[in-house]
């Protein structure tokens, strides 16, 4: 079993829980997934089966879209409604927030920005990840990275006593955080802001509309699945006989990462073009996905 499973994440479930599931249904521990979801969080989850878990680099840099609810009012240790709150907001200074400040806070978020992650992520810090050492007790902050945000559109601001709830739509670079961008918020306002619901609706290439609950979801070919992310290269049966040696052939069309398909459409390896020494041409090099 190789390929490609587009799965639509239900709340509640981690993404080592999805993959769990996926390894009993297939009956193979060779599962993986691009782009870990919060338990919280649903939506598009990537998984990788047999040989494409080797080509879930790929997919994980693709860029993200993702649908969330900000809450304004009240800040939390995680930086969304699983965690402690540890800031209140002075109620008056939440009741003058104009939704033209939102909107203009919102703003200067877009473009290349320095984010800092939130403190429950997956991002490794020693060894663990930063969410353990969180919640084993450990006070410390992530340091802040340069990610994308190509937009952020407000879709509906509405008011209570205690909270403004901003619902907005997000596309951005890998490895931005939606609940950095909740924290934040809140914080510049000076109210304190978390994230209360999260729904990923892309990962480029794959649409929301493309995926179904973990049950259902059948894999996609590898070959067809990796058309989507990288330029494909069709091989003839010497070129094919040559590389399953290791060794180059003529180069590919264009730079980068370029995936190569058997005569029959299969997928075979991924190729890369190389400068030979004394020689212009370029050859591509093998990138192997055998052990």
């Amino acid at each position: 079993m190789n390929g490609f499973l587009l799965v639509d994440k239900s709340g509640g479930m981690t993404s080592h829980d999805v993959v769990a599931k996926i390894r009993r249904r297939f009956a193979t521990k060779k599962v993986g997934h691009a782009g870990t979801l919060d338990p919280m969080a649903t939506g598009v989850l990537v998984i990788g089966i047999g040989d494409a878990t080797r080509l879930l680099q790929y997919v994980v840099e693709g860029k993200k879209s993702y649908d969330a609810v900000i809450s304004l009012g009240a800040a939390t240790i995680t930086d969304d409604s699983q965690g402690d709150v540890v800031f209140v907001g002075d109620p008056e200074r939440l009741a003058a927030t104009t939704d033209d400040a939102i909107r203009l806070c919102l703003a200067t978020m877009i473009g290349e920005v320095s984010q800092r992650p939130s403190t429950v992520s997956a991002i490794k810090v020693g060894g663990k990840t930063a969410h353990q050492r969180v919640r084993a007790g450990e006070d410390f902050e992530l340091p802040a990275r340069l990610v994308v945000i190509e937009s952020i559109d407000i879709s509906e601001i509405t008011r209570s006593v205690s909270a403004i709830d901003v619902s907005i739509s997000v596309r951005c670079s890998a490895g931005t955080y939606i609940r950095a961008i909740a924290r934040d918020l809140g914080h510049e306002l000076g109210v304190g802001g978390h994230l209360i619901a999260l729904r990923r609706t892309e990962v480029a290439p794959f649409d929301i509309s493309d995926c179904l609950p973990w049950e259902l979801a059948a894999p996609i070919e590898t070959a067809v699945g990796i058309g989507k992310i990288l330029p494909t290269r069709t091989l003839d049966q010497a070129e094919l006989h040559e590389i399953s040696f290791g060794r180059l052939i003529g180069p590919n069309e264009s730079n980068g990462i370029t995936a190569a398909l058997s005569p029959a459409g299969s997928f075979v390896a991924l190729l890369e073009n190389r400068e030979l020494a004394g020689n212009a041409q370029a050859a591509p090099t093998l990138v192997s996905m055998k052990e």
